[in-house]
């Protein structure tokens, strides 16, 4: 008897384990169906993003001031030359006042070389000037004696001497000469010294200048103020931003797209811009080479007119035109499996009550459709939405 007990328990399990599993149900209604189609199939990628400024002038502190005066605040429209902020610093107006002094001492001292200078020169004239004389004299003297030596009305020896004389007298006036042509290059090398300082000194003073003058930051073009993070008192450091002026009206978006959609976007490609009042037409400026947080930014430049209510900062949807696909299967895509990858998709039986699963190899993907590379023919039926639980069964019923 116990032997009959469990043999009849073992038949039992063993007929329970061969009876068909009970078909499930799923929801019509809460399903998404979509049929395959041939004809042309445009990929798209869609992405987030924003519109920004496409002309942003940066206004950095030249100098460190504390924050004196704020006359604007952002989103005020201002022109070329409007004052955005006033710094003051003592320090800079005492370097400023000490290079308007070192200018000074260069110019009195350029002054004083060149009345030294041609004081100097007027000397040697003057000496030269005696030299030329007392060459002169004796030469005429040298003469004289030569012409009475030959008449024998002078003595050998006068006519010597007078002749030496005037030998000495003109190496005299050719050294004198020799002099001022000296003298007058070293003044003009010395002048122009003088004068590289007294430039220099310029230099320096208008630099100092020019900080003094930047303390009254202005704008260097018209636009619209787009920050001015500061405050009364705040001190600033040079090369710190203190403000950012957009040009009105020239807007860019900037695209976050995910890294696995960016390989096949490039430039020039046309791109829609959503702003939720109106759409955009624009193309693909620059894509950034690199990926930040698992996106990769999508610089596009915006053709003709903006919609109203366009400004910047302002999030918007882009969708990218990658290419089109000329009779090719598609359908919308699922929402499971994606691009060159094989999928398990439930397609409706002829009755419409039910559906099986069939082993579906995925093309090319857009953003809202895939293309269908084999397993499905045009005219069929599947199922979109996520049946990832009933992986453990190949038909449902549809009710």
């Amino acid at each position: 008897m116990a032997a009959g007990v469990v043999l009849g328990v073992v038949l039992v399990a063993v007929m329970a384990a061969r009876l068909p599993q009970a078909m499930p149900s799923v929801e019509r209604s809460a399903l998404q169906i979509d049929s395959v189609q041939r004809g042309t199939m445009v990929r798209v990628v869609s992405a987030p993003g924003t519109l920004v400024p496409e002309r942003v002038r940066l206004v950095s502190a030249l100098t460190a001031g504390r924050v004196e005066r704020l006359p604007l605040r952002p989103g005020a429209a201002v022109i070329a030359g409007a004052e955005l902020l006033d710094l003051s610093n003592a320090d800079v107006q005492l370097e400023a006042l000490e290079a308007g002094r070192q200018l000074t001492v260069a110019e009195a001292a350029l002054v004083t070389l060149e009345t030294t200078l041609a004081t100097q020169r007027l000397t040697q004239q003057v000496t030269l000037a005696a030299a030329a004389a007392a060459e002169s004299d004796a030469r005429r003297q040298a003469s004289l004696l030569t012409s009475l030596g030959q008449q024998q009305l002078a003595s050998a020896n006068d006519v010597a001497v007078a002749s030496e004389r005037s030998t000495e007298q003109a190496a005299r006036l050719a050294a004198e000469q020799g002099r001022l042509r000296v003298m007058d290059g070293a003044m003009a090398r010395q002048i122009a010294l003088q004068k590289s300082e007294v430039e220099r000194a310029k230099s320096i003073a208008e630099f100092q200048m020019a900080r003094v003058s930047s303390m009254r930051v202005t704008a260097q073009e018209a636009g619209v103020v787009q920050t001015l993070p500061l405050e009364l008192g705040q001190w600033v450091v040079p090369g710190q931003v203190l403000a950012t002026v957009a040009q009105p009206g020239r807007l860019k978006a900037v695209l976050r797209v995910q890294e696995n959609q960016a390989r096949d976007i490039v430039a020039g490609q046309p791109v829609s811009i959503d702003t939720r009042n109106g759409i955009a037409k624009g193309h693909v400026l620059r894509v950034d080479p690199s990926v930040l947080n698992g996106t990769v930014i999508v610089e596009v430049t915006l053709d003709g007119a903006l919609p109203r209510g366009a400004r910047p900062d302002l999030s918007v949807d882009g969708t990218i035109e990658i290419e089109r696909l000329a009779s090719v299967l598609h359908v919308g895509r699922p929402a499971y499996g994606q691009g060159e990858s094989t999928v398990g998709l439930f397609k409706l039986d002829p009755d419409g009550a039910h559906a099986s699963r069939v082993q579906t190899k995925l093309g090319r993907a857009s953003a809202t459709t895939i293309e269908i590379a084999h397993g499905l023919n045009a005219g069929d039926r599947v199922i979109l939405s996520d049946m990832s639980q009933w992986d453990n069964v190949n038909r449902v019923k549809l009710k």
